[in-house]
């Protein structure tokens, strides 16, 4: 299993690199035969004093998938609409997109992948083919969700020291409106 978490306020955390160099480390530090995939491409590349291209991370990261057989890897991508979406050059989201779509295409059977974000356009209209409905799970309506969050936002705003001693209908409409704006998330 490896997990990747991308954070907006992490700019080292924010591309498919990022997500492919923790993806591989995580993977090669679980298994002897995973290592080696590793290995051989550190070795390759003159023991890191150059970088592979991202295409050749991406062949790393199949190569190890394949050489696991039968063994089941979990990938998780959490918080995918946090990888920027910016406008001109292909975008670090569209390149971590692109990515995904790769590895569904693969049709590996001992692949699982798990992808979280707010229900953005782009990656709806990316992810919503590569899987089946019954294969993807909406949070964004679910009332649970909603009440952590109004229960989140509520914690935060009566302990803040400065918030705290704002005046009641103030912290309600911070409260209200900060809950009002969550828009949810997607599992794929």
């Amino acid at each position: 299993m490896a997990y990747f978490f991308f954070d907006f306020r992490d700019k080292e955390k924010q591309n498919a690199r990022a997500l492919l160099t923790s993806i591989l480390v995580q993977l090669s530090d679980q298994s002897d035969s995973f290592c080696d995939v590793l290995l051989r491409l550190y070795t390759a590349y003159h023991r890191g004093s150059q970088q592979p291209s991202d295409s050749t991370l991406t062949q790393c990261l199949r190569d190890i998938l394949e050489v696991a057989g039968q063994v089941p890897i979990y990938i998780v991508v959490d918080a995918l609409d946090e990888c920027p979406d910016t406008s001109g050059m292909q975008s670090s989201r569209e390149k971590v997109l692109i990515l995904v779509e790769h590895l569904v295409e693969l049709c590996l059977p001992n692949l699982r992948l798990c992808i979280t974000s707010r229900p953005e356009v782009d990656i709806q209209n990316v992810l919503e083919p590569l899987t089946s409905s019954s294969n993807r799970i909406s949070l964004h309506d679910e009332s649970g969700q909603k009440k952590d969050i109004l229960d989140y936002i509520n914690s935060v705003v009566r302990s803040d020291i400065k918030m705290k001693n704002w005046r009641e209908e103030d912290m309600k409409l911070v409260i209200q409106t900060l809950s009002d704006k969550a828009s949810g998330m997607y599992g794929f």
